[in-house]
């Protein structure tokens, strides 16, 4: 299982993540912050838990290329 996390309020808007994983995160229109597709938010942390291993790379790119460290990528 592959569990992604996204601290979105500490998102600045650099849109790296949309570049190198655009099949699980977008960006918002209303506010420039990203956001993690299918995820479920708990005081500010979005969370999705994936069955598809295929997105672990991706992802992983994505958090390592996050600027200000708000993604946080496991394969369990």
């Amino acid at each position: 299982m592959v569990v992604i996390t996204l601290q979105r309020n500490k998102c600045i808007g650099c849109n790296y993540c949309v570049e190198l994983a655009p099949n699980q995160f977008r960006m918002s229109k209303k506010d420039g912050k990203s956001v993690l597709l299918h995820s479920k938010d708990k005081k500010g942390f979005f969370t999705l838990k994936s069955n598809d291993h295929v997105i672990y790379s991706d992802c992983k790119k994505a958090a390592k290329a996050c600027p200000v460290n708000i993604i946080n990528v496991k394969n369990i």
